[in-house]
């Protein structure tokens, strides 16, 4: 019998065994953890969320049906009601699709997908925007291209068209 008492770990060990292990088998149980996920029902509305990250209310129209925001890396998605487009005050028109994805972090939004502004007759995607506290600006990434616009100009929160031509004739009636 003492030969066969030998050949097992010491209660020490058996510990030190049983605690490893179970560590391990918790590691490998959630390699992904989940997103923790921040969505409309459950939050504020998304425009009063932007002040928070230094992005002026007005980036985002009104019209947003639900959205998720996720607390560990700031992607983002946004449902609107419908496809719509805005004219902002510079006589900017931007198409935001029905889906609207990206990233959100301080003072910026990257990875944009579902956001279109027409420049010259040629509709180009927004890719990402960037505020400037120390100029007040918001600079808009389309590409490699970039245009910096005064944060005040979108203070308020614009009102979402869901047909370019009522966006059009707002336009056509401002220049008379």
């Amino acid at each position: 019998m003492a030969a066969l008492s030998r050949n097992f770990p010491s209660p020490t060990s058996l510990i030190t065994i049983i605690i490893i292990s179970s560590l391990i088998s918790l590691i490998n149980s959630n390699p992904n953890p989940p997103s923790n996920p921040i969505n409309s029902s459950s939050s504020p509305d998304i425009h009063d969320i932007l002040p928070y990250y230094n992005l002026p209310k007005g980036v985002i129209p009104n019209g947003v049906k639900c959205y998720t925001l996720s607390s560990i890396n700031g992607s983002f998605t946004l449902e609107m009601e419908h496809p719509c487009y805005v004219k902002f005050p510079d006589n900017q028109i931007v198409y935001y699709d029905k889906i609207i994805k990206g990233k959100l972090s301080y003072g910026k939004v990257s990875d944009v997908k579902g956001i279109q502004a027409k420049k010259f007759f040629v509709w180009v995607s927004v890719t990402g925007m960037e505020m400037d506290p120390d100029s007040g600006m918001v600079e808009f990434f389309v590409g490699a291209l970039s245009q910096k616009l005064p944060a005040k100009m979108f203070e308020v929160i614009p009102t979402c068209m869901n047909k370019a031509y009522s966006v059009l004739i707002g336009y056509v009636l401002n220049l008379i």
